[in-house]
């Protein structure tokens, strides 16, 4: 669940909520039941070949097509750590007065605490993400609340309208919160991840496993699911609702939370839950990044040295922005950031969709035709929006 409310998700789901109101919560419900499908797909692959979704592409593809899925993977994977550095720098200059470039840079020391815990053994690190998880619920529970959001409001966005599509502003924040959603990178490294438990390696046994991790999975989605509606319906009930549009600072929407709401507590709780949110993404980006290196080309480097790779790629264009633009623009880089993971999508999910569905690699265990239906209906749901995008970009 931790890959699916990170500080990409924040900044998709201000920047619609404040111009859109509830209209985009459709997006964030059908693209978390996407992630559901794609990941139970992800599951059943490490469980079922016991090889994660970058191994099976180098067992399967050619060189040059693994190759090349190997370096949209690494984009991903640096687009999305991008949106951490960029969160977690933020919120520290929010609550500590933290020069933002200063912010940027103490980012990449949580690299060493984060491979303390990989050390003490992975359950440390699920505890972590856990107890983080807790505090940004009971944070956005207390926005929330805080808010007086319309509850009718909230059901009528649930339903999708076709302006989506037609306005080229609200489609491209809409692919935004599928990219902050449903993530690629999440896609390996769960197929890998759920290799760790122990579970018989017997056709029972991974029966067992598969239901049990579904459920898993599917239950922490579903918190996901709300931790990002939540936010959105924050923005729309304290901006949209009171004739602020254009709020897609993080930064504005910080300050703009006191005087609407009516305490500072209100600002803080924001805050102290970007921080949590950006530190808690920063472990599935650091794992992922391991899982595809390895999978795809088969090198092995130091967890440490993968880690300081992949956020001084993301920490340059960060810092960049901010010379230029000073703090305004960061929102603006983090939006587009998870557009780029929603155009990497399709070159993950095909690929699982064609796994999956190969008798040859899952033998029982291979998708129904209903499954198979269902999962490439979410993968052209993903595709063609994408390319309907950098049509009316390029063209138009």
């Amino acid at each position: 669940a931790v890959g699916y409310m990170d500080p990409g998700n924040w900044a998709t789901d201000i920047a619609g909520g404040s111009k859109y109101g509830y209209a985009l919560l459709s997006v964030v419900l059908i693209t978390s039941l996407m992630a559901m499908v794609l990941q139970y797909l992800s599951v059943k692959l490490g469980l079922i070949y016991e090889k994660d979704l970058a191994q099976a592409c180098q067992i399967k593809y050619p060189k040059h097509v693994s190759f090349f899925l190997w370096v949209l993977a690494e984009i991903g994977i640096i687009a999305c750590d991008l949106a951490e550095v960029i969160g977690s720098a933020i919120a520290l200059n929010l609550l500590f007065h933290i020069p933002l470039i200063v912010g940027t840079i103490i980012t990449a020391v949580d690299v060493f605490f984060l491979l303390f815990l990989q050390k003490k053994g992975f359950q440390y690190l699920e505890i972590l993400v856990i107890g983080l998880i807790t505090l940004i619920i009971a944070g956005f529970v207390v926005e929330l609340y805080l808010s007086h959001a319309s509850a009718t409001l909230f059901l009528v966005g649930l339903i999708p309208s076709l302006e989506i599509i037609k306005d080229k502003n609200m489609l491209y924040l809409a692919l935004g919160i599928l990219g902050a959603t449903v993530m690629p990178h999440n896609l390996y490294l769960h197929s890998s991840l759920v290799q760790t438990r122990d579970y018989p390696r017997t056709h029972e046994g991974k029966k067992e496993a598969l239901k049990f991790s579904a459920l898993g999975s599917t239950g922490a989605l579903f918190i996901a699911f709300f931790v990002n509606a939540f936010i959105l319906v924050v923005a729309a009930a304290a901006f949209h609702v009171k004739g602020y549009f254009n709020v897609v600072e993080i930064q504005d929407a910080y300050k703009l939370l006191t005087p609407l709401l009516g305490t500072s507590l209100a600002s803080i709780i924001f805050a102290l839950a970007l921080l949590l949110a950006g530190q808690n993404s920063t472990i599935t980006g650091t794992l992922a990044g391991q899982v595809v290196m390895e999978g795809f080309i088969n090198l092995k480097m130091s967890p440490w040295k993968r880690r300081l790779i992949t956020r001084s790629l993301a920490i340059v264009p960060a810092i960049i922005v901010i010379i230029y633009f000073q703090s305004y623009g960061l929102s603006n880089l983090l939006i587009l950031s998870q557009v780029v993971l929603s155009l990497q999508l399709p070159f993950a999910v095909f690929p699982l969709i064609e796994f999956t569905s190969n008798r040859k690699i899952m033998g029982e265990f291979v998708n129904s035709k209903l499954t198979i239906f269902i999962a490439y209906l979410v993968a052209f749901m993903i595709t063609i929006p994408n390319a309907w995008l950098i049509y009316i970009t390029v063209f138009k």
